[in-house]
């Protein structure tokens, strides 16, 4: 996962330099299969297809011995609706499923020493609605970066909050609401028949997700003063 974010960080640092050094003007595809810029419209519609890797921030309330995070590559799929403010600012609502897998491995130092009490496997889907700006630079040629923003909310199908089971019976348990903020980048290509664009964003939640075990001195959940998830999401998006 690391790999692929340094290539794409270094496709998007040397795009614009390459455009500075052959400048020379191409053929301006509208990417609309030459029915009219697509940029001209006021609202455009696409979907987009990529992977995620979410991961938790753990605050604690001792010095104990940090909990081992393993975070997995996850699978997206949503939808896109993009209104267009002026030439370099756009409104966008990306409603999507996300799916996650992550893995906790306490230690020893916690009293627990059977490996299936020290480990958790937390499979996540979620429901997820960001509201972003997105700011575009001036056209290049066939391409446009562009920085994005914004605040999402996400519904967990997979929470177990309500569950009267806890960790004491293996049910690591997460609230069902998370709510987020977003920063990325990513670039526009104009194609001849639609706009391809590879993005990679951060993703931070605001609130705690643990929902915690009934001993207030569980080893699972006693010494987590909060947990937030965080997350990197690439994703293909076509217009």
């Amino acid at each position: 996962m690391k790999k692929i974010l340094v290539i794409i960080c270094c496709v998007f640092t040397l795009q614009p330099a390459y455009s500075q050094l052959f400048s020379k003007k191409k053929v301006l595809n509208d990417a609309s299969g030459g029915n009219g810029q697509i940029d001209n419209n006021i609202l455009t519609w696409g979907y987009y297809l990529g992977f995620n890797s979410y991961d938790f921030k753990f605050t604690y309330n001792t010095n104990a011995e940090a909990i081992v995070r393993k975070p997995a590559t996850g699978f997206n799929v949503g939808l896109v609706g993009d209104v267009k403010l002026n030439n370099y600012v756009n409104i966008r609502l990306e409603p999507g499923i996300f799916f996650s897998t992550r893995n906790l491995e306490y230690p020893e130092s916690y009293g627990l020493t059977d490996p299936v009490d020290r480990a958790r496997e937390i499979k996540s889907s979620y429901v997820h609605v960001p509201l972003l700006l997105k700011f575009s630079t001036k056209r290049i040629n066939n391409f446009k970066p562009f920085v994005v923003g914004g605040f999402s909310t996400s519904l967990n199908l997979s929470s177990n909050q309500d569950n009267p089971d806890d960790n004491s019976n293996n049910q690591f348990r997460m609230k069902k609401a998370t709510y987020y903020y977003e920063v990325g980048f990513g670039v526009d290509f104009y194609l001849y028949y639609f706009k391809f664009t590879p993005s990679i964003r951060g993703v931070f939640a605001l609130n705690d997700e643990l929902v915690r075990d009934v001993d207030p001195n569980s080893p699972w959940t006693g010494n987590i003063k909060a947990m937030k998830s965080r997350g990197v999401f690439i994703n293909f998006t076509f217009q």
